[in-house]
């Protein structure tokens, strides 16, 4: 069983159009829309704050599911946890971010961010025929993985001041890409007056990797977003999105959409989530796993849990054990 991290009830207006995470009675808290005026918020989601629910998270023995008779997917026994964990999340957040950039067969996508949504979004985009695949980070680590597992061009942004002109370059006619995905969101590194403004709390997020995105992207493309954002946006090129007809498509995962078309995916062998886990540890040693994931230490990718496991597993250059058992995301 896999529980998406929205939770909708199935039957208000926008549950019936396919909207799950617009699910208008689940969410008690006030959303996090600064200028909604009457509109409901949207739904609540597991371990995103009060705004969203104060529902707690999965990473524990026992999870409260609200809405059960909606939310919960049956899975296949056959299959192994590792391979349907990340149906819950990250998964179709990627999947939902590439479809939205209209990306198929001979396409060209840049992906902003090689984090956990980032890399899956590489998988979506390569397994959908995309022709050039840019990838935007500055991890070196996962930038070679993501070279060597989907076949992207990789950029770093520390040794590249305008990844986006980079990108333009390598495209017919410098037209740019069809498709952008920024998965990077609020985290971006900014300016200093960005970094200024957001102490002050006079905005609540970088505009830095939305700006490239726009920048990237070609006349009448789509600049897809997952990445989460917040408040206002410093420098955003509302002009430039204009003159070149952009459309923009963005917002949370309506995960149920997506969910029996992705385990087909996966028990067909043409998705492998569980490529980009890298590090396998115990409930208890959850503090280790974030310490790691956050400080990008030992080549962290992924982080998977497991309650009751007692063990460690890191990777090393050669293999990478499996551990049984259910496993909730990190």
């Amino acid at each position: 069983m896999v529980i998406p991290f929205v939770i909708a009830c199935g039957s208000c207006f926008f549950c019936n159009i396919d909207l799950f995470a617009a699910c208008e009675t689940t969410n008690t808290g006030r959303g996090a829309i600064m200028n909604k005026k009457s509109i409901p918020p949207g739904a609540a989601l597991f371990g995103f704050s009060h705004l969203y629910g104060g529902i707690p998270g999965g990473q524990a023995e026992y999870v409260r599911v609200p809405k059960a008779n909606v939310g919960p997917f049956k899975v296949p026994g056959t299959l192994a946890d590792e391979k349907v964990l990340f149906l819950s999340d990250i998964l179709p957040t990627a999947w939902q971010a590439v479809t939205n950039a209209g990306i198929g067969p001979g396409s060209s996508v840049a992906i902003y961010g090689a984090g956990p949504v980032g890399l899956m979004s590489a998988a979506c985009a390569k397994m959908l025929g995309a022709e050039r695949i840019f990838m935007v980070d500055h991890h070196p680590y996962r930038l070679a993985y993501a070279q060597k597992t989907y076949g992207v061009i990789p950029i770093n942004f520390d040794d590249d001041d305008d990844p986006a002109d980079t990108i333009i370059r390598q495209t017919p006619g410098m037209r740019g890409v069809d498709g952008v995905v920024d998965a990077v969101g609020f985290e971006a590194k900014g300016s200093t007056t960005e970094t200024i403004l957001a102490t002050l709390k006079l905005e609540g997020s970088s505009g830095k990797a939305l700006r490239q995105c726009i920048a990237a992207v070609r006349r009448g493309g789509v600049v897809s977003v997952p990445g989460v954002y917040a408040g206002f946006i410093h420098g955003f090129m509302f002009g430039d999105a204009f003159d070149k007809g952009l459309t923009f498509k963005m917002g949370q995962t309506h995960v149920h959409r997506f969910m029996p078309e992705l385990l087909e995916h996966i028990e067909a062998g043409r998705l492998a989530p569980e490529a980009i886990i890298s590090h396998r540890m115990s409930l208890e040693d959850a503090a280790k796993g974030y310490k790691l994931f956050d400080k990008k230490e030992e080549d962290c990718r992924k982080v998977i849990l497991t309650p009751g496991d007692n063990t460690i597993v890191v990777p090393d250059t050669q293999t990478e054990a499996l551990v049984g058992g259910v496993v909730p995301a990190m």
